[in-house]
């Protein structure tokens, strides 16, 4: 089963349009929305489309307030993990990942443990951005490659496809970032535990309609939690070892369940 979590929050201009895109481009999949509580009604509306329009197919948690992008994250690894999806995926809502591509995602998901959709891959690119946010992006990208040790074009783009085994195997409670440095922690934690790896080309647009969520505390969060992560390289090995042996105890008891 695949399953696509986006996290909202004031995306009620954009939420339907992307709902139809993704149902057209996978019609089997599953979409789980995390909203944090939007001003705008966005929970409500997606309340009404999972009821009247997309029964069975459309899921919903409200948060009470807003919590960050990383925690919706957690959130949905969380509920997904409790069902039997294999294929986990991250998506935005701002209509800026394009749904054509989750084909390709999820059969390339077939071989790599991660897929990563790429802007800075040979085939990939961004439209409509201005060279300031292109050069924080990319640099960002950089920076975060030379410190971490990562063979990663691009760290900081949240379009990407997780198999169930990898984020059994990662301690998701002591995931540390909230904003946009929550990409980045993910893709390293997993290139830790020897999961494979592999990017795709993607053209990525600049958001159709709200306003963007970057601000100037996300921006210094990811500044500062690289080194972090470096210098705690060990602790999340020694963490994630754990959390896969738990993993690996609790599939033998539900296998012992099942043959019962």
């Amino acid at each position: 089963m695949k399953l696509v979590i986006i996290p909202t929050y004031n995306e009620r201009a954009n939420i339907k349009k992307l709902l139809s895109a993704i149902y057209q481009a996978v019609p089997d999949i599953h979409i789980l929305i995390v909203d944090d509580n939007s001003p705008d009604g966005t929970g409500e509306l997606v309340d009404n489309l999972a009821v009247f329009q997309y029964t069975n197919q459309l899921f919903v948690i409200h948060r009470e307030r807003k919590l960050g992008l990383g925690t919706a994250y957690i959130a949905g690894f969380k509920w997904a993990l409790c069902r039997n999806y294999r294929y986990i995926m991250e998506m935005d809502a701002d209509l800026s990942h394009n749904p054509d591509y989750l084909a390709h995602f999820f059969k390339t998901s077939q071989t790599f443990d991660l897929v990563i959709g790429s802007r800075y891959v040979p085939g990939g690119g961004i439209r409509n951005w201005g060279w300031t946010r292109k050069f924080l992006s990319k640099g960002g990208s950089l920076y975060s490659r030379l410190l971490l040790g990562l063979p990663i074009n691009d760290l900081t783009g949240g379009y990407k496809c997780f198999r169930r085994e990898v984020l059994e195997a990662l301690d998701l409670d002591s995931i540390r970032s909230v904003g946009y440095s929550f990409q980045i922690e993910m893709t390293y934690r997993t290139f830790l535990h020897g999961f494979t790896i592999q990017e795709i080309p993607i053209i990525f647009d600049d958001r159709a309609g709200g306003k963007s969520k970057m601000s100037g505390g996300i921006f210094r969060e990811a500044l500062f939690m690289i080194p972090r992560l470096r210098l705690a390289k060990q602790q999340i090995l020694r963490q994630e070892s754990a959390q896969k042996t738990a993993a690996r105890i609790r599939e033998c008891l539900l296998t012992s369940e099942r043959r019962s």
